[in-house]
């Protein structure tokens, strides 16, 4: 087991995070040149302002109408999306090891913080997965991938928290955590997770289109 946590600890993480580097910034350059081919005139009229007004828009809860529209969906993304990205980032273990490694680090959360936005990010897998299955319009556009996407994003969550209170095998979990962290971190690029990162893109984009072209609002 000592082998296999060096090897997942080591050479596996660099090749994660190269992957996905290299694949963020390919389909960055692909999304860009896609647009260029089939919607040329919109991107000539790409505005700052637009964009900017509806990224700040649709980052803040019920500020649109579908938000206002579906009160707990709105809630638990937002807690989702939040405790996904505060809670690996700001988490003490991660940054010591940050720290041992590249000799950087910030502040972190206190742990118990950190185990309660685990077990949100837990909880809003268990809902998102539930709707799913259950609310008729979600299950007609649902695919499989959805459920596995579901399963990457969830799986390094439940396995850190397992690990932390050392139930189970401790050393199991903690060779899992870092094995499902890492297939997150490759998944994000070539899947759905991408909106991760391209997020903020795309609002721009569609924010651009309906301020400059339509006159209208995205909200």
């Amino acid at each position: 087991m000592h082998a296999i946590y060096q090897f997942v600890s080591g050479p596996l993480v660099w090749a994660s995070f190269t992957v996905f580097v290299v694949g963020s910034l390919y389909r960055l350059v692909t999304m860009i040149a896609i647009s260029r081919r089939k919607d040329a005139q919109v991107l000539e009229y790409m505005s700052f302002y637009y964009g900017l007004r509806s990224i700040l828009h649709w980052s803040v809860p019920f500020m649109s109408v579908n938000m206002r529209r579906r009160p707990v969906m709105t809630v638990v993304a937002f807690a989702f999306h939040v405790c996904l990205l505060a809670a690996p980032v700001f988490l003490l273990a991660h940054l010591v090891m940050l720290d041992t490694a590249f000799g950087i680090s910030w502040p972190a959360l206190p742990e118990g913080a950190a185990d309660a936005m685990t077990l949100v990010v837990v909880a809003a897998c268990v809902f998102f997965l539930v709707r799913r299955i259950l609310a008729r319009e979600v299950r007609f556009v649902t695919r499989t991938s959805d459920y596995v996407l579901l399963g990457i994003a969830a799986a390094p969550f439940v396995t850190g928290f397992l690990a932390y209170h050392q139930l189970l095998d401790y050393r199991l979990m903690l060779v899992l955590h870092i094995l499902t962290g890492e297939a997150m971190l490759v998944a994000i690029p070539f899947t759905r997770l991408s909106h991760m990162i391209f997020a903020p893109f795309t609002r721009a984009y569609i924010g651009s289109e309906f301020g400059a072209v339509r006159h209208a609002r995205d909200w």
